[in-house]
């Protein structure tokens, strides 16, 4: 239990530092502490993640920084896309997920260093799909943004459903790349789309007849929320650059135990 909470508590943190870490650790976390498979994995890690992400993103919406329209586009397109995912989830071997999850680990990771070492600057937004009205604030909507926050919405619930990640790994690069957002508000609004998807598909989960264990559950989701709230209040204290260089380590050798796991 104390290892739970340990490694709960660690996903957390990272999530609100990152907005795009935290949910990847998750289910590597309790197959570690629990035993547990990636499908048994998957339905706690989701319910964590989801609970740490809503009170991330609230408290980013007190600060104006949640792009909600943009979140709730993204969250319609990925609901879908997680029934898919956690349909394919149950069709494929534990072995293969391992290994699949093992090497998503190590893409995130690899991007979180290559962002680091490029010292992650924010760009000037020219010729950014989705870019900020001045005028109004507001981002401006037109068919190509809405098409490319919708498939990157319809991708982040695949891999929700299918690995039981958060998607901030695949929301946060894209919104860097897609907009011209801020980075507090790229992560604000990523938390409240892996609040959505996130939660949507722990209770698609759970109504297809997934019953993890209480305790072990409520432990890692409240040390996982724990986490959130220091993370939250530690991102606008530390080096961006020192936090993607520390999570690229973490991944990577998460992965590397993944790999060789499922090799076993």
């Amino acid at each position: 239990m104390a290892l739970t909470l340990l490694l709960g508590a660690l996903v957390g943190a990272v999530l609100g530092l990152t907005g795009a870490g935290g949910g990847i650790l998750a289910v590597p976390a309790l197959m570690a502490s629990q035993g547990w498979s990636v499908p048994q994995a998957a339905p706690v890690a989701l319910l964590a993640v989801a609970a740490g992400a809503a009170f991330g993103a609230w408290e980013g919406w007190r600060r104006g920084e949640v792009r909600y329209r943009a979140a709730a586009l993204m969250a319609l397109c990925g609901l879908p896309g997680s029934a898919l995912g956690t349909r394919a989830a149950h069709l494929l071997p534990a072995a293969w997920l391992a290994a699949s999850f093992a090497l998503v680990l190590l893409i995130v990771a690899w991007r979180a260093w290559s962002g680091a070492r490029d010292g992650q600057a924010e760009r000037d937004g020219r010729g950014a799909l989705c870019r900020v009205q001045p005028e109004t604030g507001r981002l401006a909507w037109h068919p190509a943004s809405i098409a490319a926050l919708a498939g990157v919405g319809a991708f982040t619930g695949f891999l929700t459903g299918l690995l039981g990640v958060g998607g901030g790994f695949v929301i946060v690069p894209a919104l860097r790349r897609l907009s011209d957002l801020g980075m507090h508000a790229i992560v604000a609004t990523s938390l409240l789309v892996i609040a959505l998807v996130g939660g949507g598909s722990a209770l698609s989960a759970y109504w297809h007849g997934a019953r993890p264990p209480a305790l072990p559950t409520l432990a890692f989701a409240a040390a996982a929320l724990a986490g959130m709230m220091a993370g939250r209040w530690l991102i606008r204290r530390l080096a961006q650059r020192q936090v993607s260089r520390g999570f690229a380590f973490v991944a990577a050798g998460v992965a590397v135990a993944m790999l060789c796991h499922a090799a076993g």
